[in-house]
Parts: C-alpha cells; sequence; structure tokens
C-alpha cells in the first residue's frame, strides 16, 4: 500500500481533531456541524491508518497485491466501463430531473405562502441547474475533443 495512504489519512485525523477543538473549545450555535465534521475527520483517518499498517504486514502484501490486480481488472472491463458510463449519464439526467421539479414544488409552496424565502430558494437551484447543464456539455466537449 502507498505511503500516501497513510499521510492522507493522518491528515484526515489531523484535521477532525481541529474540528473537534473548535467545537469544544468554542460555545456558538455551529458545535453540532463541527462535532460532525470531526467525526467524519477523524474516523475514516483511523480507518485508513489502519488498512495502511494491516497491508502492509508481511502476511498480508501477497493478498494485498492480488486485490489490487483484481481491481485494476474491473475497472478496466470494458463491459463495466460502459455501464458506469452510462449509469452517470442516466445519474446526471435524473439530477437535472429533480432540481427542475423542485424549482416548480418551491414557486408552488413559495406562491401558498407555505415557506418564506423561496425566492432564494428557486434562485439558488435555477443557478444549480444553470451549472450542471453547463458543466455536462464543458465535460463532453472536453472528452470528446480528448478522444478524437
Amino acid at each position: 500500500m502507498k505511503k500516501n495512504n497513510l499521510l492522507i489519512g493522518i491528515m484526515y485525523i489531523i484535521v477532525g481533531v481541529l474540528f473537534f477543538l473548535a467545537a469544544t473549545l468554542t460555545d456558538s450555535k455551529l458545535d453540532s456541524l463541527l462535532f460532525g465534521f470531526a467525526g467524519a475527520g477523524i474516523a475514516p483517518g483511523i480507518m485508513m491508518v489502519y488498512r495502511y499498517f494491516y497491508w502492509n504486514k508481511p502476511g498480508n502484501k501477497e493478498r494485498y497485491a492480488e486485490r489490487m490486480e483484481n481491481e485494476k481488472i474491473e475497472q478496466h472491463d470494458e463491459m463495466k466501463i460502459k455501464l458506469r458510463d452510462k449509469s452517470g449519464r442516466y445519474a446526471y439526467i435524473f439530477g437535472l430531473v429533480a432540481v427542475s421539479i423542485s424549482i416548480v414544488a418551491f414557486s408552488v409552496l413559495g406562491q401558498l405562502e407555505i415557506i418564506d424565502n423561496s425566492r432564494m430558494i428557486i434562485f439558488y437551484l435555477g443557478g444549480y441547474l444553470i451549472f450542471q447543464y453547463i458543466i455536462g456539455v464543458v465535460i463532453f466537449n472536453h472528452l470528446l475533443k480528448k478522444y478524437k
């Protein structure tokens, strides 16, 4: 296993501890969010460090090499690449549809005065919809140029 994985795990732990310290040393409305970030940093960091030491034990090196070889084969399987690309496309389209429906729903809820400040939510979702569409076109054109 690469030493980079160990360093990333240590960085996760450090960032998580910093968030934990910020949450415990301050008294604000963001404490619960800071504790969440702390857990999101510390727990995966510990797992990364554990995996690094586990897979670098002499008895596990062969199993790790075999596992990486199988993973490499799985990632480069042509059928799985096509299915992954197709599922990404469907997720992109469903995301655009979901945001569009959300804009309509928040517009209706705002007009019925069920929620306040619906205009801000609508502007945000509209901006996100435009961003998603534009970034989809830009990435497609970039990949098209790359493979021509």
